[in-house]
């Protein structure tokens, strides 16, 4: 990674401002945005709403929880010495491990002393006489700094099911992402779950190893193929530290930022037994290569994806006792790779456990939550705990829960229900100076390493305006206009952007959020790098500078 040259920040006491840049958020974005502008001179605070580091992997505390990317290609890649220092236990790491690598970092580059827990952000307002942002905490309290940056993560913003009576049980319930800090114990207990997406499969999988009873209430099943997990040796972790300029020099040319990538040949090119085989090869190997590493034309050609998803639902068969409760959690509606697919292990094996019990409440709607348990139109069920593993307002909801409002006092929620749309995922028109990391249509994949890219791009510009004396930037309306409309050419053709799912912003749970939209940037790593590196390369010519 590039150093960032040290510049000498203006003292903001001089213009009534208590910092240069404000960092909402503590998590793999925060830290790493708070480490560059500091080396570039400026003052920094960060906000962080919970009481440590970690973001994601601080609030996301379940059973099973744990990356499903290689964790050597998630941790980052900007020290040597963090990469010559760590060991990972797992190909995949639990979020123990995870946090601890977090803390670890925090720890180690010196960023607690400008990171402020308990601290949520309630509202930002742009005033344009200063050319500031006013942020003002839960408790009251206002600061103002020139630069606002959100590091508020795609999936942060937990939605709860609208179903009657939710409040009404007299058990502990809670929803995954705001699973207690204490441990919790579930054997002798009954249990439901609703839920099974990523967080309740691998929620599912891991509480059923030690629970009286189980009920899973499934609302849509997903596609859903083995992670193949193992622990990583000292020796094989050498081998893995010698490779890592390689591997994230390889990952750096993948489509979406994994070790794995789109293979170059179409499904109906080679033979059919040449086909299966590579599926067996992608089912057997670890990690996102059966969903990143597959054939080019799996995410295009609904042919293509028919065979495929006709290839992992006999899989599911053959690993589900009953076929009954096999076609129940095989997907109808969507086909393989169009939604976000979740990485398993022994999740469907889960379901041959007598005290393991699947209700599809398509079949079998809840019909409220009562003091005791779930009452659905055929059973009342008592239960001692509620899991709530019912997703997240996704990309939007981390922006839409603070109040944000840019020039004239428009609000950002409000402009984004008109039309969503940004300049790069990383600016906003009409809000100067907000800079966002992983914003909507910016570029999802492997997250650490499009968030490296996005803070080093962003602490770039903020160089640029230093040496230039400008105080002020903000995304022309042309600018935001013509990367709307590279977004949508590059999800053309894109069978998932048929689905409704958290990456077309649809959202059941809410109002107004049961149209799909473009919500996310679906070309290549190298599309959207060159796109923004065009930027950098014109002066900053598509942004309103002074």
């Amino acid at each position: 990674m590039k150093a960032i040259k040290k510049v000498i920040a203006k003292p903001v006491g001089n213009l009534g401002l208590d910092y240069d840049a404000i960092v909402i958020g503590a998590g793999i974005s925060g830290l790493y945005q708070l480490l560059k502008l500091r080396e570039a001179g400026l003052k920094v605070r960060v906000f962080e709403a919970g009481t440590g580091v970690g973001g994601t992997w601080y609030w996301n505390r379940y059973p099973g929880a744990r990356f499903d990317s290689e964790s050597y290609s998630y941790a980052y890649s900007f020290s040597q010495e963090l990469l010559d220092e760590w060991n990972w236990s797992e190909h995949f790491a639990s979020q123990p491990e995870i946090l601890s690598y977090l803390q670890h970092v925090a720890d180690k580059f010196d960023l607690l002393k400008n990171i402020q827990f308990s601290s949520d952000v309630k509202s930002a307002i742009y005033d344009e006489k200063s050319r500031s942002w006013g942020i003002t905490l839960s408790d009251g309290k206002i600061y103002r700094s020139r630069f606002l940056i959100a590091g508020i993560g795609l999936l942060s913003q937990p939605t709860m099911p609208k179903i009657e009576g939710a409040d009404s049980f007299k058990g502990p319930s809670f929803h995954t992402s705001r699973w207690p800090h204490s441990p919790v114990d579930f054997s002798n207990k009954r249990v439901a779950i609703i839920g099974t997406g990523a967080s309740g499969v691998q929620a599912i999988q891991e509480i059923c190893k030690n629970v009286g009873h189980l009920t899973v209430f499934q609302r849509r099943p997903n596609w859903c193929a083995p992670l193949h997990n193992g622990k990583i040796s000292s020796e094989e972790m050498k081998h893995i530290r010698s490779g890592y300029y390689e591997m994230f020099n390889r990952c750096d040319l993948t489509q979406a930022g994994f070790l794995h990538t789109v293979d170059p040949r179409s499904t109906f090119e080679v033979t059919e037994k040449e086909r299966y085989e590579f599926w067996e090869h992608l089912y057997a190997s670890k990690g996102f290569g059966i969903w990143q590493g597959n054939f080019k034309d799996v995410p295009t050609d609904p042919e293509a994806n028919k065979l495929m998803s006709d290839f992992v639902a006999d899989k599911i068969r053959g690993r589900v006792n009953d076929p009954e409760v096999a076609e129940k959690l095989i997907p109808k509606d969507h086909g393989f790779g169009t939604r976000r697919v979740p990485l398993e292990t022994k999740y469907f094996e889960s379901y041959n456990q007598e005290n393991v019990e699947l209700i599809d409440i398509k079949e079998n709607p809840i019909v409220r939550v009562t003091p005791k348990g779930i009452l659905t139109n055929e059973n009342e069920f008592e239960f001692d705990f509620i899991i709530y593993a019912t997703g997240f307002d996704a990309i939007l909801g981390s922006y839409d829960r603070i109040d944000i409002r840019g020039t004239n006092g428009q609000k950002l929620r409000n402009q984004w229900k008109r039309e969503l749309s940004t300049f790069l995922g990383l600016q906003v028109n009409n809000f100067p100076n907000l800079f966002m990391i992983l914003g909507p249509h910016a570029l999802l994949g492997n997250n650490p390493r499009s968030i490296e890219y996005n803070v080093e791009w962003i602490t770039d510009l903020i160089h640029f305006m230093e040496e230039k004396g400008f105080t002020r930037a903000e995304a022309t309306p042309e600018a935001v206009d013509s990367w709307y409309e590279y977004v949508l050419e590059q999800g053309e053709g894109l069978l998932s952007n048929e689905v409704d799912s958290w990456m077309t912003g649809v959202n059941s749970n809410l109002e107004g959020r049961q149209k799909r939209i473009i919500a996310r940037y679906s070309g290549s790593q190298a599309s959207y790098r060159s796109r923004c590196d065009e930027v950098v390369a014109s002066g900053y010519a598509e942004l309103n500078l002074r």
